[in-house]
């Protein structure tokens, strides 16, 4: 495994618990379809979340959320109603969040929870 992925992988573990902690149901990591990728599928009360997960090991390119452009918030949009048909299933609400983690040489990750991206 490559240090990029491998840092994704931890990133997207760390998202995880982080989503759990604040009270949301993980429903499905890493979801592949044709048209693309979920990281995560969560549900937060009656609302599927579709969450983005972005790690970094600093903030020299910037924010790992600026990295979620408009683009990928419609790609996002478009994987999630095909996350829905191949489950049969309806949400009152569907919310795209972005999970930022930034993991610096030293200390505990930086982790920034953006709610409702593109809205």
């Amino acid at each position: 495994m490559r240090r990029s992925q491998a840092l994704g992988r931890y990133g997207e573990d760390i998202a995880v618990q982080y989503l759990q902690r604040q009270g949301m149901v993980i429903l499905e990591r890493n979801w592949r379809c044709p048209v693309g990728e979920i990281d995560i599928v969560a549900r937060d009360g009656q609302a599927v979340v579709i969450c983005e997960v972005k790690t970094r090991s600093s903030h020299q390119l910037g924010t790992p959320a600026e990295a979620v452009t408009p683009r990928k918030v419609r790609r996002l949009r478009h994987l999630a109603a095909k996350w829905l048909e191949s489950r049969q299933a309806h949400a009152p609400d569907v919310r795209i969040d972005v999970v930022s983690v930034v993991q610096p040489a030293w200390g505990p990750p930086q982790i920034e929870h953006v709610l409702a991206v593109g809205s």
